[in-house]
């Protein structure tokens, strides 16, 4: 050992090249972090002998020096600039490569068999590499402590100047790919120590930190090289550009004019300004450069523009890359021993995340200044609330936060932007009735109605009542039950087709320009769950070759059938939860209907629904946290093969359970309030105790209407709250708690701040697109009972966006960038929404709504029947309706009539009178509203899914002119293999000393 602590070098073997003259500053660098000098920089030591010779063309610099390629008869596509990142960003995301900079160079092979080579050659350097970090758990850590203790100051004076905090590590030049954070305390070194080791050997770097905030905390900051890169993305097939695209619709400019264009320019420059649309200028960031993309290679590196090796890779792309090594490394030998999943899933590391580029706020405006950081570029122009009204930046979304977060904030937005339309019919809808509302004849002759005397609600403590105390009730009935009901079901259900088909296009869209036509999933690692579980018993894998664990058939059945019992048992305690709410709508009936304020008493049906209301959403929210750990139970007990199935499978149970528990009320007051009641003298009661529910005299969509009204608002607050409000008050709790005082006095690192943020929902994006899911089913499956719903979806979904931006850029560490091509199962989900919505609105209309009995009335038994009357002139087909849809009950039967007091009361229904041959019996007209409803309900049917149909026939899955520039795309792909070939042709001919020709040979 040597003076100052470090161990000799050995002496090199004869094969390996020496680095260039910038060594020894390196060296002395390498010196001060000894013992463990060797195996931390063990990379800069030697070069690979795949090092590229001299010749070989790194940059695009040096290609442009050399002779360019000669166009040939057909069109070559031109050369692009690859620029990844805004040119005002700081200088610390986008560090030029100086001409001085030599690329970095690791082993590639396993560091064991250098080493073993070193020791036969060396074998007095055996003892001294036995050191081990094994032996002293806190060597490491009290050594990265006090080399980080001698480098704070510089960093906190630099702070105190006011620029922004650099991920980069100690040397000011490699850049910060990937955190991970264990505890010192934690007895799993062995582990940690031999799966950070094998990283290194997979030519990753790697650097401790201690935490300011709790000194139990370690970071362990993890840099990918410029080589390390290069060669798993060429083994991910990451397509990086390199040509700019040339479209094939140029001939269109030419064939139509340049005048006409010229016109239409200046015309475009007249009209105001969108204001949704963001500003380019304040972003150049957006204005990404269309370039051709192919698989990554090393042997093609010259052909790719390659402007800048730190900005060639995005960040999301580099931390794709070290997450993709961190889940294939071993910890501890055997075939199920790797992945970082596993060593978080044991407490090896507590977390595991990509780090945020930066802080997302700053003292100086973003227009005069510009964007510190994608970070704060998002936070500004995305995520402050006073951006609602703008468009999202998606291709920044998508290369901050990865393509599978930005297909969700994609679908989400454009989700949003079709509930425009639905909300301004259902808004034209309300209004429609509210214009009626005192104009209508039912309501008009409710109202009038002062010596209709209405049976009892109740057979103890209740008396007769006047109609016409019901004026309000049936007023706001007509809100939402009147002609415009029928036609705004219809429209709705077109409307959720048009907006699926549509859907469909976007994302084949986002798919093409996000190059994700060609993408498909890697083979997926088993669960670790999975593969202990059936660990003896294996089979080959038919895609990788290799064994693998397999659960036989009987056993996925068996697991099946159990998860399934569970799921119908708790779909019947939804049932029984309903059953309660029932109940408890029953005695609170009996109980406002004979309460002795006059006020309530008045609007007993009011009271009634409401308490229901608010006692059912308890339930409900109650409820759906005990169905998310049985979904997660039942879904663990499947033991599913990976994390896809795993995650279909939680997602499926978790919209099965909360739909069943969110509309299963709805369904009961939809379709069966009201319809088994019985009559006066003979009613129905549960228990033989209390008397089933009836429906107003003008319907029972007023409850309906209630129901979802409440729920939905009741819901989206809390679930704004708890995304919002519960993520705020944990970090805040976080931050008091460790170490609120050391934040004051020393600015903290960016990795101190993430790891005191909340990590993202362990469920992924399943509690994000589930809760969008319901809110599409209450906007679809009930619409004709409330027309407001789309309204309300598009108020809280303008809401949901920036909340959701503003969690996932300041309240969430930063997710690891996952690539997707759609939105997974929640697409299916979606498409049997709206098959169920067309069922129930028919259901709703012919059987909830008072639409079909007015309607037989207005053609079959009202004035407008019969012109001989003298009434069509200037008629009003529902005269009369409220009396017909009125039987007589004779009270002294039943109930001690006093004198003067009328013996007769009215209910609803359509039955015979007292005084008829066969007293309340069934009348004619009950059977003909029954057809009718009948029919409705086929012909609603039959017609919305035709047009359904024949508009998913019409509006084709891709658009045509992206179809067409696919196979443009493809054409000029063979178009540059053709002259690449060409090329490599002519300096073959040129070697051997051959006439060259410009064509084919």
């Amino acid at each position: 050992m040597l003076e100052n602590g470090s161990f000799p070098l050995p002496h090199l073997p004869s094969s390996p090249q020496p680095l260039p003259n910038s060594l020894p500053p390196l060296m002395s660098f390498i010196t001060l972090y000894s013992p463990l000098s060797l195996l931390f920089y063990r990379p800069l030591l030697f070069l690979p002998p795949s090092l590229p010779p001299p010749g070989m063309h790194t940059s695009i610099s040096e290609i442009l020096k050399e002779k360019t390629l000669k166009p040939s008869r057909r069109s070559l596509p031109c050369l692009a600039q690859s620029q990844t990142h805004p040119q005002n960003l700081n200088h610390c995301l986008s560090m030029p490569l100086s001409p001085d900079d030599k690329p970095e160079t690791h082993p590639q092979v396993p560091i064991q068999m250098e080493l073993m080579d070193i020791y036969s050659n060396n074998p007095s350097l055996l003892p001294e590499f036995s050191i081990t970090a094994a032996k002293d758990r806190y060597a490491e850590e009290s050594e990265v402590s006090a080399a980080y203790e001698a480098g704070r100051t510089d960093e906190s004076e630099g702070s105190n100047q006011g620029q922004p905090s650099v991920l980069l590590f100690r040397d000011g030049k490699k850049r910060i790919d990937y955190i991970l954070v264990y505890k010192k305390s934690s007895p799993l070194v062995e582990k940690r120590v031999t799966f950070e080791r094998n990283l290194r050997a997979e030519g990753l770097m790697l650097e401790k930190e201690p935490s300011l905030t709790n000194t139990d905390i370690m970071f362990v900051k993890i840099h990918a090289p410029w080589e390390t890169l290069c060669k798993y993305a060429e083994q991910m097939n990451i397509r990086m550009p390199f040509r700019k695209k040339c479209y094939f619709t140029d001939w269109k400019s030419k064939t139509m004019g340049s005048r006409f264009h010229l016109r239409c320019r200046q015309i475009k420059s007249w009209l105001p300004k969108n204001p949704m649309k963001l500003d380019k200028e304040a972003l150049p960031d957006l204005e990404e450069t269309d370039c051709y993309t192919a698989p990554f290679s090393r042997a093609r590196m010259h052909h790719f523009t390659i402007n800048n090796r730190e900005t060639f890779f995005s960040n999301s792309t580099r931390s794709r890359i070290v997450h993709h090594v961190l889940q294939r490394t071993k910890y501890e030998d055997g075939k199920s021993k790797m992945g970082i999943n596993r060593l978080l899933g044991n407490g090896t590391y507590e977390a595991a995340f990509p780090p945020h580029e930066g802080g997302y706020n700053s003292r100086h405006p973003i227009k005069t200044h510009g964007a510190q950081n994608h970070r704060h570029l998002l936070y500004e122009r995305w995520a402050r609330w006073g951006m609602w009204y703008k468009y999202q930046p998606l291709d920044l979304i998508r290369r901050y936060f990865g393509e599978k977060i930005g297909l969700y904030f994609a679908w989400l937005g454009w989700y949003t932007g079709m509930l425009i339309p639905a909300a301004l019919v259902g808004l034209l809808v309300f209004l429609y009735g509210f214009i009626t509302m005192d104009t209508s004849q039912v309501s008009r002759e409710i109202c009038e109605a002062n010596t209709t005397i209405m049976c009892p609600m109740c057979e103890e403590s209740c008396h007769p009542w006047k109609l016409s105390d019901s004026c309000v009730y049936a007023k706001v009935t007509h809100l939402f039950d009147n002609g415009g009901t029928v036609f705004f079901a219809i429209f709705m259900a077109i409307w959720a087709t048009v907006f699926l088909e549509f859907w469909k296009r976007r994302r084949a869209e986002l798919t093409y320009d996000w190059d994700l036509i060609d993408w498909e999933e890697e083979e997926e690692n088993l669960r670790p769950q999975f593969e202990a579980k059936y660990s003896r018993v294996e089979r080959v894998n038919p895609i990788s070759g290799k064994p693998e664990p397999f659960q036989p058939f009987s056993d996925k059945l068996s697991r099946l059938m159990v998860s399934v019992s569970g799921i119908f048992f708790m779909i019947s305690l939804v049932l029984t939860a309903v059953f309660a709410v029932v109940v408890f709508r029953l005695i609170a009936m009996e109980k406002f209907a004979s309460f002795e304020w006059e006020f309530v008493k008045k609007n007993w049906q009011f009271a009634t629904s409401g308490t229901g209301v608010c006692i059912n959403f308890m339930i409900i929210m109650s409820l759906n946290v005990v169905y998310e750990k049985v979904a997660y139970l039942l879904t663990n007990l499947e033991h599913p093969r990976t994390e896809s199935e795993w995650e279909n499978s939680f997602a499926l149970k978790m919209f099965l359970f909360q739909f069943v528990n969110l509309n299963s009320s709805t369904f009961y007051i939809a379709f069966f309030l009201g319809r088994f009641a019985g009559r006066p003298g003979k009613y129905n009661k549960l228990f033989n105790r209390w008397r089933l529910e009836e429906c107003h005299p003008s319907g029972c969509l007023i409850d309906l209407c209630l129901q979802m009204g409440v729920i939905m608002v009741l819901k989206q607050i809390w679930n704004n709250f708890m995304e919002l409000g519960y993520p705020l008050l944990q970090n805040w709790w976080s931050r008091k708690g460790e170490g609120e005082n050391v934040e004051n006095k020393v600015q903290l690192p960016q990795w101190d701040k993430d790891w005191n943020l909340q990590p993202m929902n362990a469920h992924g994006l399943v509690d994000e697109y589930l809760e969008m899911v319901l809110q599409f089913g209450f906007t679809t499956i009930f619409v004709a009972a409330f027309p407001l719903a789309p309204l309300l979806a598009l108020l809280n979904n303008i809401i949901e966006i920036r909340l959701d931006a503003y969690k996932f850029v300041t309240q969430w560490r930063r997710p690891m960038p996952a690539r997707a091509t759609d939105i997974g199962i929640w697409h299916g989900i979606l498409e049997g929404i709206g098959v169920l919505a067309v069922i129930t609105n028919a259901f709703v209309i012919a059987i909830t709504s008072d639409y079909i009995p007015r309607f037989v009335y207005a053609f079959k038994y009202g004035p407008c029947v019969c012109p001989c009357r003298g009434e069509r002139t200037n008629p009003t087909c529902l005269r009369g309706y409220m009396n017909s849809s009125l039987s007589v009950f004779d009270m002294e039967k039943i109930w001690n009539v006093s004198a003067g007091q009328s013996r007769y009361c009215r209910y609803r229904d359509y039955r015979a009178p007292p005084w008829s041959p066969v007293p309340y019996d069934f009348t004619l007209q009950f059977w003909h509203v029954l057809a009718a409803r009948l029919a409705f309900i086929i012909v609603f049917e039959h017609l919305v899914f035709g047009i359904k149909s024949f508009i998913a026939y019409l509006i084709p899955d891709m658009p045509k002119d992206l179809c067409d520039r696919m196979r443009r795309e493809k054409y000029l792909m063979q178009e540059m293999m053709y002259e690449a070939e060409l090329e490599h042709l002519q300096q073959e001919r040129k070697k051997n000393g051959r006439r060259c020709h410009h064509e084919w040979p």
